[in-house]
This record gives C-alpha cells, sequence and structure tokens, in this order.
C-alpha cells in the first residue's frame, strides 16, 4: 500500500527533497508512526511531497509527476491557507471560485487518473493576532472545501473544528501553534493522530 502526503508548508514541514520517503517534522511524521504501529504487519510505503508555499493552482500544475505518476492507494490533501496567505503578502489575488475550481480539477483528476481514496484536511487558522483578519476569508473558503469533501473524498477531516473544540482544554491559546499556521510539535502531533485514525478504516478494508 502506498499513501501520499500532499500540500503545502504544513505537509512539507521540512522535509529532505531528495528523498519523497523522508517524512519532514510535521504532521507525516507522526501520522506514519501511528499508523505503522496500528498496522505492523501490514507494508506501507509513506510518500511525503508536500512543498512550502504551494496554492492550489501550484499543486494542480505539479498533479501528474507528484500525484498521478506515483499510483498512490491513498492520498490526502491539506491546501488553500497560501491562496488566502498569498492575497496579502504577494498581492496574488486567487478568488474563492478560482481556489474551488483548482481543487476540483484536482480531485477531478485523481479520481479519473488514480484508484487513490481521497483523504481532505480541512485549513484551519489558529490564534494569532496578526493574521486574525484573515479568518473572514477562511470561513468562505471552508464550506467549499467542505462541498468538494462531499463530493469527492472517502474521508474528511475537519481540522477546523478539532482544534476549536481542542483548544478549550489546552492551557494557552497557542499551545498548537506559534503563527497560528504552522503547527508545533503538539499541533502536528494532533494532526497526525486525527490522520491516523482516520485512515486507519481504508487501509483495514484494504487488507
Amino acid at each position: 500500500m502506498k499513501i501520499l502526503f500532499q500540500g503545502d508548508s504544513i505537509t512539507d514541514a521540512g522535509r529532505d527533497k531528495r528523498n519523497y520517503h523522508d517524512m519532514g517534522g510535521g504532521y507525516p511524521k507522526y501520522a506514519s508512526a501511528m499508523i505503522k504501529e496500528a498496522f505492523p504487519n501490514t507494508e506501507i510505503e509513506f510518500i511525503n511531497l508536500g512543498i512550502s508555499g504551494n496554492r492550489t493552482d501550484q499543486l494542480f500544475d505539479r498533479m501528474y509527476d507528484d500525484i498521478i505518476a506515483i499510483e498512490p492507494d491513498v492520498v490526502s490533501f491539506l491546501i488553500c491557507i497560501n491562496d488566502i496567505w498569498h492575497r496579502h503578502s504577494h498581492h496574488i489575488e486567487t478568488t474563492d471560485a478560482q481556489v474551488a475550481a483548482n481543487y476540483r480539477a484536482i480531485l477531478t483528476r485523481v479520481k479519473k487518473q488514480t484508484n487513490a481514496k481521497i483523504v481532505i484536511l480541512a485549513p484551519f487558522l489558529l490564534d494569532n493576532e496578526e493574521k486574525e483578519a484573515w479568518r473572514p476569508e477562511l470561513d468562505s473558503i471552508l464550506p467549499l472545501v467542505r462541498s468538494l469533501a462531499d463530493e469527492f473524498a472517502d474521508v474528511y477531516i475537519p481540522l477546523d473544528q478539532h482544534f476549536e473544540k481542542a483548544l478549550k482544554t489546552q492551557p494557552e491559546p497557542q499551545y498548537y501553534s506559534g503563527d497560528g499556521v504552522h503547527p508545533n510539535q503538539n499541533g502536528a502531533a494532533f494532526i497526525g493522530k486525527l490522520y491516523a485514525d482516520a485512515v486507519a478504516p481504508l487501509i483495514a478494508s484494504a487488507k
């Protein structure tokens, strides 16, 4: 079985790009370790091809080499936050409609050109004063992502909702992330556990 992690810097997390089996320091590191522990007798190849800074259009541009040609059994996507971020930092005005169209095009090709099960993780924004102005934009994109997940995904992980609930039990608002976007080790482990739990039925059913 081949599990492919796709996305931006949250997935990339400093991985060694010379070796796509390197999981980096983010949630793929934790998810892959937990999945290995849960399925010790199942041969699973984990591949991380997240690229820091990627928007949905950039992920679409590398679709063939980095998704289709890999022929994954499971492919997960955590994308969209840079479509918002780059409106503010790079003056790249990707509209919500364009984000949805890009994402739909990616998912459509995956459905048509692979046999992969699709996992969609919702983008999220945690506590950070500088980025709080982005929240209405994220709130606008989240229903689009959920709608696409309802149409295309085998598994949907609403990270925004999971973080909102979990933060109520944590000692301080930046427990999972210092900048509101990039998870620290607490945040990466939190996502990794959600991922491993959500994907486990897909692995079990394929055995």
